[in-house]
């Protein structure tokens, strides 16, 4: 996966660890220290990332908080809709921040996981079109278009 080591803004990074705040308290879920820092880590964090790059984030900053708990608190970043998983064709998921992002799609190489995120309204509008044409209310969609990249089709 093509590493991406840009730290995000940090005024973006208090407007989505506020939002997890407030989710957490209005679900009524225990907002622990340990589950706060890792959520910062992971707001910091641009990219698609496994859940052991994210450990290992979180094990430089915090090196008492478990592997356990940082899976567990990203799966619920996915259950409050503050996280994405994705699913590239490589057996394992990736995640990516969903908050203060428009909806995009991603093409993945292959060969060495470098992910370019992109949005086109025109492919947005047929999808809606085709859903209304069966009779269907969308409500989400995930695009993941596999290939090999420029770089990696020059190396071989």
């Amino acid at each position: 996966m093509q590493k991406n080591t840009v730290k995000k803004n940090s005024a973006v990074v208090e407007k989505d660890l506020n939002n997890f705040l407030m989710l957490m308290d209005q679900k009524g879920l225990n907002t622990t220290k340990q589950r706060v820092n890792i959520a910062k880590v992971f707001f910091c964090m641009a990219g698609h990332h496994s859940l052991e790059e994210i450990y290992h984030e979180v094990h430089k900053k915090y090196p008492s908080i478990g592997q356990t708990t940082v899976y567990r608190t990203i799966k619920l970043l996915c259950e409050v809709e503050l996280a994405k998983e994705l699913h590239v064709g490589e057996g394992f998921a990736r995640y990516e921040v969903s908050t203060a992002k428009q909806h995009h799609d991603h093409l993945v190489c292959k060969e060495c996981g470098k992910t370019v995120e992109f949005t086109m309204p025109e492919v947005e509008q047929i999808q809606r079109d085709i859903a209304k044409q069966h009779g269907f209310e969308l409500f989400d969609h995930h695009h993941i278009l596999l290939g090999i990249c420029a770089e990696c089709r020059q190396k071989k």
